[in-house]
């Protein structure tokens, strides 16, 4: 075989303080949808986030939160994009999995606290995430 393909088991490790500004965040944007930008590095399927990064002309309402890709710099260490459902609902909808970014999308569901919080590829299939 000339190429190999290794299947890597994914798996997110969120640091707390980029957690405890997520849910920040969120609880400020609600009753709306807030997006925000994941940065870290990825080896190995392990996606480690240290930072977060407010994207550009972003919308957000009740039942919406995007940004136009287009605007933003290139930069290698975005890895997905977090974002906040009011309703109370954790699971990606089909929007959300058409408008995906990067390598994980995650989605922390109202009332915003450390265990809201879940990740997502882009199939709908849970990653497991940890908090460092």
């Amino acid at each position: 075989m000339l190429f190999k393909n290794k299947k890597f088991e994914r798996s997110v490790i969120l640091k707390k303080d980029v957690l405890d500004s997520i849910l920040s965040f969120c609880q400020m944007k609600h009753p709306n949808e807030g997006i925000l930008i994941l940065k870290g590095k990825s080896k190995n399927g392990e996606i480690k986030i240290d930072g977060l990064v407010i994207p550009p002309f972003s919308e957000t309402g009740p039942t919406f939160a995007g940004f136009p890709y287009s605007f933003l710099p290139f930069d290698m260490s975005y890895v997905g994009i977090v974002h906040s459902h009011p309703s109370g609902s954790a699971e990606p909808s089909v929007t959300d999995l058409h408008n995906f970014f990067g390598l994980v999308s995650m989605i922390v569901k109202s009332p915003y606290e450390d265990d809201s919080i879940f990740a997502w590829d882009s199939n709908a299939n849970s990653i497991p995430l940890s908090i460092e």
